[in-house]
C-alpha cells in the first residue's frame, strides 16, 4: 500500500515524535532501563521495578477525546506516540519512553487453514470485554483431520515501503527501526481452545489420548516450523531490550544474546520468548504434564530466554514440570499463586519472580482502597523478603478506572513506597 499522511497530520506527528524522543532523553528513563536490566539480570539486591499495563484501561487512558488524526495510518501512530508520552506524564510508572520509532516485518499466517467465526461481546459502555470462538472440533476422534499445518510468509517490499516512509518523516527525530520477535505461537493450550472447547479437550484427555496428543505435537510444529522459519529468513532481531515478551514485562538484559551479534539477523538463541497455559488451571499436574508439557518443553529448549504464565497459578506444577523449562529466565506470579511457596522454589535460581498484583483492587470499585493496594504489594514484599529472587511488579487486566487516572498515579505512588521500606533509594 502507498504510505501518505495529510499535511496537517505530518506536522502534529512529528510534534509528538519530538515530544517522545525529549521524555526518551531524561535521565529517569536510563534509570528505569537499569532497573529492568538488574532485574533479569537477576543482579543481587536489585530494587523491583513497577508498570502498569494500560490497554484493557483504555476507555480512561486512551479516550477518543485525545485524538486528532482522522487517517486510519495517522491515529495508528498518534496512538504509539500518545501512549508513551502518557504512560510517563500521567502513569510515571516504570515503563521506559523508546528512543527509536519501532515497527514489525510485515508478516502473515494462516494457522489452521480453516475459518475460525470469532464473536464478539461489549459491556454497558460498548467496549469489547469478551469473545467466543465457532470451535470446528466438536469431538476430537473425528475432527482430527479438518486441521492443517499453518504456512505463512512475509511481504519484504511493502515492510521496507513503510520503513522508508517513516524514515522520510519522523528518521531526522526517531530512528525507524524494524522489531520482531520469535514469530510461531508458544501459547500452545490458547491455540488448542480455538480448535475446540475446553469441555471437549478435557474429554479428549479420556477418550482419545493418542489424537490429542497429535494435535498438541501439531500445534508444536506449527509455532517450531515458524520460528526456525524467521530465523531462516533473518526475520529475527534481538529482543533484549525495551520490548515484552509478555504484556508488560520489559526485556532488558545484558545476558542475551550469549554471543557477539554482528549487523547480520539474530538466532532464536538470542531470543526471549513466552508461553503459558491458563487453560489448563483445572487440569491436574500430572495430566499437565503428560499432554501439554512435553510440547512446551520443546519449544522453550529453543530460546535464549523464557518468561512463562500468566494469570494461572504457577505453583500447582512447579514441581512436576516448570521446574524442568529449559531457559526458564522469568514466571508470571498471578493473585492465585501461592507467594511464598514460589519464592522458596525460586530463591537462588535467578528466575524472575514477576509479581502481578490483584488488578480488581484497581479496577472494580470507583473508590480506591489505598490500604489494601498497599498491603497487596507488602504481600509479595514480606515473601520474597531476604531470599534470593529477583522481583517486578506488573499491572495487568484492569479494565477500567472509572475515568479516573490518578487512582493508576496513587497506585503507582504507594507501590513505590512499599518498595522503599524494603529496597532503601541509594542517597
Amino acid at each position: 500500500m502507498p504510505y501518505s499522511l495529510p499535511k496537517e497530520e505530518r506536522d502534529y506527528l512529528r510534534g509528538l515524535a519530538r515530544r517522545q524522543a525529549a521524555t526518551a532523553a531524561l535521565p529517569v528513563m536510563q534509570q528505569r532501563r537499569q532497573l529492568w536490566t538488574d532485574v533479569n539480570d537477576a543482579k543481587p539486591g536489585a530494587r523491583p521495578p513497577f508498570a502498569i499495563e494500560t490497554w484493557t484501561f483504555d476507555r480512561d487512558f486512551m479516550p477518543a477525546a485525545i485524538f486528532r488524526c482522522q487517517s486510519d495510518y495517522g491515529r495508528r501512530l498518534e496512538n504509539g506516540f500518545l501512549r508513551h508520552l502518557r504512560h510517563h506524564e500521567l502513569l510515571g510508572d516504570d515503563h521506559v519512553c523508546p528512543d527509536t520509532l519501532d515497527m514489525g516485518w510485515h508478516v502473515w499466517c494462516n494457522e489452521f487453514g480453516i475459518d475460525i467465526p470469532t464473536h464478539y461481546e461489549r459491556d454497558g459502555e460498548g467496549v469489547v470485554l469478551g469473545y467466543h470462538f465457532d470451535c470446528p472440533i466438536k469431538d476430537l476422534r473425528n475432527g482430527f483431520a479438518t486441521v492443517k499445518p499453518s504456512t505463512f510468509g512475509v511481504n519484504r517490499e511493502s515492510t521496507l515501503e513503510e520503513k522508508h516512509f517513516l524514515e522520510e518523516t519522523f528518521g531526522d527525530i526517531l530512528p525507524v527501526v524494524i522489531r520482531s520477535g520469535t514469530y510461531g505461537n508458544n501459547y500452545l493450550t490458547q491455540r488448542l481452545m480455538r480448535l475446540m472447547s475446553m469441555e471437549t479437550f478435557f474429554l479428549a484427555m479420556y477418550d482419545c489420548p493418542d489424537r490429542l496428543h497429535a494435535l498438541m505435537a501439531l500445534l508444536r510444529d506449527n509455532a517450531m516450523r515458524m520460528a526456525r522459519w524467521a530465523e531462516a529468513e533473518g526475520l529475527l532481531v534481538v529482543n533484549n531490550g525495551n520490548q515484552c515478551t509478555c504484556g508488560t514485562c520489559f526485556n532488558f538484559t545484558t545476558r542475551l544474546p550469549r554471543r557477539p551479534v554482528g549487523p547480520g539477523p539474530a538466532r532464536l538463541t538470542d531470543m526471549w520468548s513466552g508461553m503459558d497455559s491458563q487453560e489448563t488451571v483445572g487440569v491436574s499436574p500430572e495430566l499437565f504434564h503428560e499432554f501439554c508439557f512435553p510440547y512446551y518443553r520443546d519449544l522453550a529448549a529453543l530460546y535464549g530466554f523464557v518468561y512463562w504464565g500468566c494469570c494461572e497459578p504457577a505453583d500447582p506444577i512447579w514441581e512436576t514440570s516448570l521446574c524442568r523449562l529449559p531457559n526458564l529466565r522469568a514466571v508470571s506470579i498471578s493473585r492465585w499463586a501461592n507467594q511464598r511457596a514460589m519464592a522458596e522454589a525460586l530463591d537462588g535460581k535467578g528466575i524472575v519472580f514477576s509479581r502481578k498484583p490483584n488488578p480488581n483492587l484497581l479496577g472494580v470499585e470507583a473508590a480506591f482502597d489505598e490500604e489494601a493496594w498497599a498491603a497487596e504489594i507488602r504481600s509479595t514484599l514480606d515473601a520474597t523478603a531476604g531470599r534470593a529472587v529477583p522481583v517486578e511488579f506488573v499491572v495487568r487486566d484492569v479494565y477500567s478506572m472509572h475515568g479516573n487516572l490518578a487512582k493508576a498515579r496513587r497506585a503507582v505512588e504507594i507501590a513505590r513506597r512499599e518498595i522503599d521500606h524494603f529496597y532503601p533509594p541509594a542517597g
